[in-house]
């Protein structure tokens, strides 16, 4: 796991009602911390009353638990078992204990009917739990529950913990990655804003740094055959040992980063390389880094790390597939529409350990613009280009509006096996009713063009994380039997 993440401790409570039987809701206890296994802390205090929960919420906090889940083990006190979730400092789940380990007189627990109170009284108190799909269950049931709960914990835990990094302003004419930070500033996320020139300086600063040898060996070795542009790599190390050393001194009270950096045009002049396989590299790391300081981007890509614990990258939802590629490549092998299909791509900041064939290349687009008159590029090296491994992915995005309400979307879909054909960090992408999520998600809802992209089908956690936060819009790919608000239904 990364060091860039939360490390979830896992805590029970057991509450009960005074006119059921105490003994009741600890033995179901007793079951699920069995069923669970290690890695989850039992607290011995069974909370009846206020002060029970007083207890046991201390109890919890001195054992370094940071997720907690209370437990209905029988019918539980409304009051007290809400406290809880208003006294921990962190993500809570309730769950209730089905009836079947006793008989239906003294051992009947009713938590069915408390859970209905609970919630009732969780929004009366205006708190934010995790209540899961179905959240009533065996000792088995609810401990799978619990694993599930985890990740979303993370991410809860990991924002809480956060401070986004940023350098420079937006590039001209790239509006669609401006947004508020108002409403980070609402999910406990902390921003550092820099200029460029900040960034520079610190980089002049690390030219003699004795540590880039080493940065660069570790840079070789990674490559190995697969750098044509090795020259490059002394001001990649210098570079990345800046950044490192940023996120550190920069930290403050807060234990995680993430970088959302100025990425052109200045900065190929100025710094002389592309940053993108430094990029690369962090994200490998669990530390994104979001191109042309997409602030919301990187909070995404983050949200992604997570949740899935591994590496994320931010791509553009950029071009289609072309119709020759989709007849030889992808017609009579996937299950897909044309229209269902397009190319994410960036410049070559995807981790080595996802793409298909991974080498360093240099930015095409910018090359023609910086130094068209140079036979092989200089100032335009340091992208990491292959095709973005096939596989399983969930595309997705936390995004601001410009009246600061926060909205998101999720589609899970996959990477096909096809090559591109083309450069950067690239993939040919499928997600089912893609066309039609494009129309009335992506363009009715004003999205940028930037999406991030977890592998491995993560939409069940991201879509709780997005309702513990508070997101009320979180947008999916709706199957052609579920038609958008605003889709014509005579199209």
């Amino acid at each position: 796991m990364f060091d860039n993440i939360p490390e979830v401790k896992l805590g029970v409570i057991a509450v009960s009602r005074s006119c059921f039987p105490a003994a009741l809701s600890e033995r179901r206890r007793a079951a699920l911390v069995a069923a669970y296994g290690e890695g989850v802390y039992e607290c011995p205090v069974t909370v009846e009353t206020e002060l029970d929960a007083r207890a046991a919420v201390d109890d919890v906090k001195g054992a370094g638990v940071n997720a907690l889940v209370v437990f209905l083990g029988n019918f539980g006190p409304e009051t007290p078992e809400t406290l809880i979730g208003e006294w921990f400092d962190g993500p809570v789940m309730y769950v209730a204990a089905a009836e079947g380990d006793g008989d239906l007189h003294d051992g009947r627990g009713d938590a069915y009917c408390g859970m209905l109170n609970c919630s009732y009284n969780l929004g009366l108190r205006g708190l934010r739990a995790y209540i899961p799909e179905y959240p009533v269950g065996t000792a088995q049931d609810l401990a799978h529950a619990m694993e599930e709960f985890v990740p979303i914990a993370r991410a809860i835990l990991g924002l809480k913990g956060l401070k986004v990094i940023t350098f420079g302003p937006r590039p001209d004419d790239f509006l669609a990655c401006n947004a508020p930070i108002k409403a980070l500033y609402d999910l406990g996320v902390a921003v550092e804003e820099n200029s460029e020139l900040d960034l520079l300086v610190a980089y002049n600063k690390h030219a003699d740094d004795p540590r880039i040898p080493a940065k660069m060996a570790e840079m070789e070795a990674e490559l190995g055959d697969h750098n044509p542009y090795a020259g490059i790599l002394p001001r990649l190390a210098q570079y990345e040992l800046t950044l490192e050393d940023w996120a550190r001194d920069h930290k403050g009270t807060r234990q995680y980063v993430a970088f959302a950096n100025k990425c052109w045009p200045a900065f190929q002049t100025e710094f002389k390389f592309v940053p993108c396989y430094v990029n690369s590299r962090l994200a490998a790391r669990g530390i994104p880094v979001a191109c042309e300081v997409d602030i919301y981007g990187a909070l995404s890509e983050y949200i992604g790390v997570c949740v899935s614990g591994g590496p994320t990258t931010l791509l553009d939802i950029n071009n289609t597939v072309p119709q020759s590629m989709y007849d030889q490549c992808v017609r009579g092998k996937y299950d897909v529409r044309l229209n269902e299909t397009f190319m994410g791509f960036h410049c070559g900041n995807t981790s080595c350990s996802l793409l298909k064939n991974p080498h360093m290349g240099y930015q095409l687009i910018m090359k023609r613009d910086l130094e068209p008159e140079l036979a092989e590029p200089d100032i335009t090296r340091g992208t990491m280009e292959g095709n973005i491994k096939a596989g399983d992915i969930t595309f997705f995005r936390l995004q601001s509006t410009a009246d600061t309400q926060l909205r998101a979307y999720i589609a899970q879909g996959q990477v096909m096996d096809v090559d591109c054909q083309s450069f950067g960090s690239i993939g040919a992408f499928a997600i089912p009713e893609m066309d039609r999520f494009y129309r009335h998600v992506l363009l009715a809802k004003r999205y940028p063009h930037h999406g991030a992209v977890a592998f491995g089908h993560h939409g069940k956690a991201l879509y709780e994380v997005f309702k513990y936060l508070g997101v009320g819009d979180i947008a999916y790919n709706q199957p052609k039997s579920l038609p958008y608000p605003d889709e014509n239904p005579f199209a």
